[in-house]
Formats: C-alpha cells, structure tokens, sequence
C-alpha cells in the first residue's frame, strides 16, 4: 500500500474481504448481487434495455445498506468501483461454494 492507497488485487481483496466481516454484511450483498444477476437476465431475456441501470440500482441498495447500517463503514465502490465490483461476484462465488468464512478468518489474522 502506498501512500495509504491499495495498490494491487491481492491487497483489495483483503481489504474488501475486512471490510465485509459481518455475516449480515455479506448476506445483504449476496441478495444484492442475485437479484441485481437476476434482473439482468430477464432484462436481456425481454429486450427491455431501458431497464439496465436497475440491475446496479438493486444490488448496490443492498450492499450500501449493509455497509451504512450493519458494518458501519464507507463502501468500497466509493474508492475502488471496478475492484469492488469483481470482488462482489468473487465473494458471491466463495459463498455458494463454501470457502467466504475462510477467507474472513484467514484475512482476520492478519
């Protein structure tokens, strides 16, 4: 880190995966995240375009609210938007296939 700025992925990570410790946190994301997937497909699936900007709108009500109101902290996407976006889906992913309370313990130890 340098200059109090992260520098590269595997820094962002752990910092993303600190600022989610709450398991609260993560839930809201994850639904976030899914209905925002969600509403894409069907967005594609109906050709309804317009529609588009709702998929960000849903998913970063739900993270922006868990951050605000249950991990009392500032948004990554504030700082860090594309990082921040990749590391949703990579938590998503880590959740459904079991290893996200690893990384949060791992991350914590530090």
């Amino acid at each position: 880190m340098k200059n109090g700025r992260i520098e590269n992925y595997q820094e962002f990570w752990d910092f993303y995966v600190q600022e989610h410790s709450e398991p609260m946190t993560r839930y809201l994301h994850f639904i976030g995240t899914m209905l925002g997937f969600v509403l894409l497909v069907w967005i594609i699936r109906s050709g309804n375009w317009y529609y588009f900007p709702l998929c960000f709108v849903v998913g970063y009500a739900f993270a922006w609210f868990s951050h605000f109101f249950v991990e009392h902290n500032k948004p990554a996407t504030f700082k860090y938007p594309f990082w921040s976006f990749i590391s949703d889906y990579k938590m998503v992913w880590f959740m459904l296939t079991g290893r996200m309370n690893r990384e949060v313990a791992r991350v914590s130890k530090k």
